[in-house]
């Protein structure tokens, strides 16, 4: 059974950076997979801030955070990244990642992390 967890949230100011990450273990394949990174902000939709492609690093972002969010991964330590740069207060959700592999119907979420951007 796979299982993701989530670090590195917290709070920081207009203009700040932060990185999250997100570790999987229990993995089968862990190159197959495609992770995502989601948010969601009190009274807001849940919303998909980007995607990677585990087995060649392939990147998607939302239009909200082009330019000032970067998804990487570290395949050897099976980890995620999501390096936040240019916050703004509006970033303010809990960030929760996502394992998927869609041919087998795979689907596992972390646990969230708070993060907060204020001054």
């Amino acid at each position: 059974q796979g299982r993701l967890v989530e670090s590195g949230g917290g709070l920081a100011q207009p203009g700040g950076s932060l990185r999250l990450s997100c570790v999987a273990s229990g993995f089968t394949f862990f190159s197959r997979y495609d992770m995502k990174w989601y948010r969601q902000a009190p009274g807001k939709e849940h919303e998909l801030v980007g995607t990677i492609r585990i087995l060649d690093g392939t990147t998607t972002y939302a239009d909200s955070v082009k330019g000032r969010f970067t998804i990487s991964r570290d395949y050897a330590k099976n980890t995620m990244y999501l390096q936040m740069t240019s916050l703004k207060p509006e970033d303010t959700a809990v960030y929760h990642c996502n394992a998927v592999r869609d041919e087998y119907g795979i689907n596992y979420w972390g646990q969230g992390t708070q993060v907060t951007v204020s001054s």
